[in-house]
């Protein structure tokens, strides 16, 4: 059976594990490390995090990992649990129990992990965005010297509007995706380097917004042959900037052997997940 994995932070308890009766010997951090790298060899991870045991369970860990895929966490499940992984006793292992009357709106990623997420099923190769617009909409002089004299300068901003496309060479599929970012600033405090440092930053932060939301419309269909599929998702903001014949070019479904490759470039931004599993250790 196919699996779906969107650009979005991961919620389904199917995608969660839990870790326990991790010894109380090695650092949080330093248990951190090991299982990210035992579990990463399953599949791309987007978390883990390590949490001291409850006073009325004695000293040691647990931790939460947390795959992308369901079926990458139902064969780390299956292949280490009541092992000993990096430790001299076993840890236990279950997949994450969730209410069914909890549910969670899919929070999107930003763009460091969905070019993450990109790089590890298509190659770091295997895509590429290209801008196409990247407009400075910022308040022009003549407005504002037009404006009142007693209006607050911090009013005025930076504003950058991208327009761009996420490209899959390999599956012939164009994803469009448009983003907006816009910076306070402050005549009376900002010098010309200041200003030019937030005018890249303001534009970065468009581009990456843009990015986001190319990715958002694109779906990874992980076949079980081991082949993968890109699906393209239509909506109403891809039709308005597009025609109905572009958007039929649009729209391809394409499969390839995947091989698992290397994480993306880090950014400095990070995805929160409000979203918590209720769990229970037997």
């Amino acid at each position: 059976m196919a699996e779906l994995v969107p650009f979005a932070v991961p919620t389904g308890s199917d995608k969660t594990l839990l870790v326990w009766e991790l010894s109380s010997g090695p650092t949080a951090e330093a248990l951190q490390h090991s299982l990210f790298t035992v579990f990463s060899q399953f599949g791309l991870l987007y978390s883990v995090r390590v949490f001291p045991n409850a006073a009325v369970a004695g000293p040691g860990f647990y931790a939460i990992v947390k795959f992308y895929s369901a079926r990458d966490a139902h064969r780390a499940q299956m292949a280490c649990d009541q092992k000993q992984l990096f430790q001299k006793s076993p840890v236990k292992i279950r997949l994450g129990t969730q209410h069914k009357a909890v549910q969670h709106n899919a929070l999107a990623l930003n763009s460091s992990r969905c070019q993450e997420l990109a790089n590890y099923y298509f190659g770091f190769n295997g895509w590429s965005k290209r801008i196409i617009k990247l407009q400075d909409l910022s308040d022009p002089e003549e407005e504002r010297e037009n404006e009142d004299i007693v209006a607050p300068l911090q009013r005025q901003s930076l504003k950058f509007f991208c327009a761009l496309e996420v490209v899959l060479p390999s599956y012939e599929c164009r994803s469009p995706g448009v983003g907006m970012a816009e910076e306070p600033l402050d005549n009376l405090e900002e010098g010309p380097l200041s200003l030019l440092m937030k005018r890249k930053k303001t534009q970065k932060l468009a581009i990456q917004k843009a990015m986001t939301d190319a990715f958002q419309k694109l779906q990874i269909v992980v076949l079980e042959s081991g082949k993968i599929a890109v699906a393209y998702r239509c909506c109403e903001e891809v039709a308005d900037a597009r025609t109905e014949e572009e958007l039929q070019d649009l729209i391809q479904i394409s499969c390839f052997s995947w091989k698992p490759c290397g994480q993306g470039e880090e950014e400095c931004l990070s995805d929160f997940s409000f979203e918590e599993e209720e769990f229970t250790v037997p």
